[in-house]
């Protein structure tokens, strides 16, 4: 199935919401699509540059939140 959104005509918020619903859909199914390898690596590496203090990161409803201020 394939589904043509009128991304043109939306709003920020509208994507957003899109992007929180779909999201919401595949977390429901995780088991069913596995991490590649590679990600560990990509998270190891992350979690060595926040110990070094090199790098910071926001919680995803943190991120939100600042999204939903920043484009309302």
């Amino acid at each position: 199935m394939h589904t043509k959104l009128p991304l043109n005509d939306m709003s920020i918020e509208d994507k957003i919401r899109i992007m929180e619903d779909l999201w919401a859909a595949l977390t429901k199914t995780e088991k069913d699509y596995p991490s590649p390898d590679w990600h560990k690596d990509v998270l190891l590496l992350r979690e060595k540059r926040i110990a070094e203090g090199k790098e910071s990161y926001k919680n995803w409803e943190e991120a939100k939140k600042d999204l939903r201020n920043r484009y309302q």
